[in-house]
């Protein structure tokens, strides 16, 4: 460093003087001017358009990176639906027969529940206000032998009020014979991860095979441990069940329409492939099932990552442990519904996976229980080109290159990278949720806008700074337990709207302006036609950055 201050103020600052003193100062007002635009003119075609040029060779290259992936999974994907494959064929499924679990009927449980493995289910919590109630509930509900099974709810929550109310509903719930456990801790070290963790510590939990994870706002089925739980018992090679989100809320605005077609495609697609193929894919932090064996040969829940799931579940996989995602078993969940909850859950998604790929690709490299090709796999298409790749181009080459080429025409963007290709992708996510194709602009144009949450997010992972292990939990607002009947024994405060600086975020109030101005520049100067896309896209920035997306949050 003290090198370089040197060099800036020993050779190139009396440089400068120099070049001013001797060269602008001495010249007429004209000749100035003149001098100055063969400067820019130097610049311009020595370093910027080479530049620029380089950059959309690079992004062209990545668009087909990321066209080869969406196709394998495609190939795969009608494959599947073409010769009518289903999990029960591959694996070892004997349903076993539903048993009531009623205090009336204790006794004739007791002899029917022999054959019942012992199951755990966590329902990890950080102050849930409005949702508590729905995932305790969907919880004890389960048609699971009594004595078969133990819901524990691990509160995490810091308000007095709602911890309260959290035991109270427990306490309620064994009342009623319920074999539950209301379980806190003096800290939330390691937030989600940490009070994972720790839930199974407790003394009970050796009894347990298996462990069953529902968020807070996640409302299983009474018939899922039936319909997930037989692929462990009869399969000893699996790991983990996974199960499909279902959105309670997806009609809400277009902002939770669109969060829908996105994961829509993560679970008919991305999940599908990963578990046919035995190549990979991840728990989703909850609606899944998991052999204690397998959490604990992996190392068990570790939070060096703000993605928990996906560390335990690429630890299980390098032990040889194999994932089975159901897609026809669905549990019901929210979507985050305003901007800013979906801004810090798009962070926490894309920062956590780069920074566990930078911790683990030489475990993944080295490990000698997988083959090569799903090294490949796990290292290419899964964190390269879906979790990084994908989102550097949306970001890069969409909101920051093609617009500042529009200042330079002299370099060329090809057509096949920009339009056709891409739209070819869109197309292959889109296609999981055709009852949405109307929204593609708008889903294009906000898959845009969070694309440079996450390429900030992934910049952090990857560089292990700050803030990558920071975690914000998601905010749910509980749509469907306001609209019921008891929802008014909540103690829901009186709120305001959110005010309007509250709700401003200047990077996409920069971007946009940035884009409005090249759209501009491109409407006046170049008249390339770009503009028509530009102030769509800015319009998009704008709309974000002022807090116009989504519901408008309550402001207590």
């Amino acid at each position: 460093m003290e090198g370089f201050r040197k060099m800036v103020f020993d050779d190139w600052a009396p440089l400068i003087t120099s070049f001013v003193h001797e060269t602008l100062l001495k010249l007429t007002k004209d000749e100035a001017i003149q001098e100055l635009g063969l400067t820019w003119n130097v610049i311009r075609s020595s370093i910027i358009v080479p530049g620029l040029t380089v950059s959309v060779y690079l992004c062209s290259v990545m668009v087909v990176m990321v066209l080869f992936e969406r196709l394998y999974m495609s190939v795969i994907v009608y494959y599947m639906m073409l010769s009518g494959f289903k999990p029960e064929k591959r694996y070892k499924f004997e349903a076993i027969n539903p048993v009531e679990h009623n205090v009336e009927e204790q006794g004739e449980v007791q002899k029917c529940s022999s054959d019942y493995p012992m199951v755990l289910v966590q329902i990890p919590m950080y102050n849930e206000r409005k949702v508590y109630k729905l995932s305790i509930g969907a919880a004890c509900r389960l048609s699971w032998p009594s004595n078969r099974i133990i819901v524990q709810v691990l509160d995490d929550s810091t308000d007095p009020l709602i911890k309260d109310l959290v035991q109270i509903e427990c306490q309620r719930w064994e009342n009623e014979g319920i074999n539950i456990k209301y379980e806190t801790r003096a800290n939330r070290n390691g937030y989600k991860a940490g009070g994972l963790k720790e839930g199974l510590k407790h003394s009970y939990v050796k009894e347990c095979e298996f462990v069953a994870i529902f968020d807070a706002d996640f409302q299983p089925d009474p018939d899922y441990l039936h319909r997930t739980v037989p692929y462990l018992i009869h399969n000893q090679e699996i790991g983990l069940v996974q199960a499909q989100w279902e959105y309670t809320n997806s009609h809400e605005c277009i902002m939770t329409r669109i969060q829908e077609l996105s994961l829509n495609f993560h679970f008919k697609v991305e999940q599908e492939v990963g578990s046919y193929a035995y190549a990979f894919f991840s728990f989703n932090g909850t609606a899944g099932v998991w052999r204690l064996t397998a959490i604990n040969e992996a190392g068990g829940w570790n939070p060096r990552t703000t993605t928990e799931d996906l560390d335990l579940s690429l630890r299980a996989s390098l032990r040889g442990w194999k994932f089975v995602y159901v897609s026809d078993i669905k549990v019901k969940c929210e979507l985050p519904s305003t901007y800013k909850a979906l801004r810090y859950q798009q962070h926490r998604w894309s920062c956590g996976p780069a920074n566990l790929f930078r911790k683990m690709v030489m475990d993944i490299i080295r490990n000698k229980r997988i083959s090569f090709w799903r090294k490949i796999y796990v290292i290419y298409n899964f964190f390269l080109a879906r979790k990084m790749v994908t989102h550097i181009i949306s970001f890069t080459f969409f909101c920051v290159i093609i617009p500042m080429c529009v200042m330079f025409p002299e370099v060329d963007i090809p057509k096949w990278s920009a339009v056709y290709i891409p739209t070819t992708i869109m197309l292959l996510n889109i296609i999981e949720t055709p009852r949405s194709i109307h929204l593609l602009v708008f889903w294009i144009l906000l898959e845009n806008v969070l694309s440079m949450t996450r390429i900030k997010a992934i910049y952090i992972g990857l560089l292990d700074r700050k803030r990558a292990n920071e975690w914000v939990v998601t905010e749910k607002l509980g749509e469907a337990l306001l609209i019921s009947e008891d929802s008014n024994s909540l103690p829901i405060k009186a709120s305001r709207k959110l005010p309007l600086l509250e709700r401003i975020y200047l990077m996409e109030l920069c971007t946009g302006t940035f884009l409005f101005f090249c759209a501009f520049y491109d409407l006046v100067i170049t008249k390339s036609g770009k503009y028509i896309y530009l102030y769509l896209q800015g319009g998009a920035f704008l709309i974000c950055g002022l807090g116009y997306v989504g519901t408008q949050p309550p402001y207590d």
